[in-house]
């Protein structure tokens, strides 16, 4: 018979044991909480900074709803609302009659405290009509860059007003506007969109692009530019008519050749008084 002595003994011997799997227990889930804690610190995403960018069609400046008043103002109100670092411009007049014969792009500019880059695409109205790109940080360098023309369409030029910005001493980007062809059947957006396309695989730094596409995501053209660029928005949400607004035609576009771009947030301004277009904001994170 077990005396009590052996059945304490029992006791401690199986309160021992069953306190050694406990610890191991303990142990074992120590160890996947740690594994766990550093697989998500590895996986952590560091912002380096935000950039916030706009793109607007600005309609040389003029309210649709007032034939012939230039309003700079207005666009500038607009802009300053959102405090972008970055503003890509289309529809820009420089020293034109129409316009009252100013540099709006430098006007908008020196009331936001930015710098600028204004890139006529066509002579107009005893004055110059084109892009422009808006920047917090120093622009330098700058140059226009021509896009081509189908020969069926008999229409406008059209540029890309492109600046390398210097966002800090150790990083630069690549920043531009530009303004696809009108024609509702033309045949020079896809010639654009592919010297956009070729342009882009040619150039090292990254890449921001915003623009008037004149087409909207479905199309070819902007589809074929979804290919090799990525777009601020998936599903974009639409900035023309001002008034009730149909139709996606404005976009931010970029491009990060070691993937740092990474989109925060994307939005339409819901603006319908200063420009016959809305227009378009995207922060962008650049992280480590």
């Amino acid at each position: 018979m077990v005396n009590l002595i052996q059945m304490i003994g029992i006791k401690y011997l199986i309160g021992a044991v069953l306190m050694a799997a406990s610890f191991i227990s303990c142990e074992e889930s120590g160890n996947k909480t740690a594994t766990a804690n550093e697989n998500e610190a590895e996986n952590e995403v560091v912002v380096e900074r935000t950039l916030r960018v706009m793109s607007y069609n600005i309609h040389h400046a003029n309210p649709p709803s007032i034939e012939d008043k230039i309003d700079i103002e207005a666009i500038v109100k607009v802009i300053k609302a959102e405090n972008p670092d970055l503003v890509a411009l289309q529809e820009v007049d420089f020293n034109t009659e129409r316009s009252g014969e100013g540099n709006q792009a430098e006007l908008i500019a020196e009331a936001l405290d930015m710098e600028y880059y204004f890139a006529k695409a066509i002579d107009y109205d005893n004055g110059e009509y084109g892009n422009a790109i808006l920047s917090k940080f120093p622009i330098k360098n700058s140059e226009i860059l021509a896009l081509p023309n189908h020969p069926e369409d008999n229409t406008e030029n059209r540029v890309v007003a492109l600046g390398l910005i210097e966002i800090n001493a150790n990083q630069n980007i690549l920043f531009g506007s530009t303004h696809l062809d009108y024609k509702t059947d033309s045949k020079s957006r896809i010639l654009q969109v592919k010297k956009l396309i070729e342009m882009a695989s040619e150039w090292n730094e990254p890449l921001i692009l915003g623009g008037d596409f004149n087409d909207g995501p479905n199309s070819e053209t902007i589809q074929l530019l979804d290919s090799e660029l990525k777009r601020t928005c998936k599903t974009c949400p639409p900035t023309i008519p001002v008034e009730n607004p149909k139709r996606a035609i404005d976009f931010i576009y970029y491009k990060h050749p070691q993937a740092k771009f990474q989109v925060k947030s994307h939005k339409v301004i819901p603006e319908e008084y200063a420009s016959d277009h809305r227009p378009v904001f995207a922060e962008i994170d650049i992280v480590k």
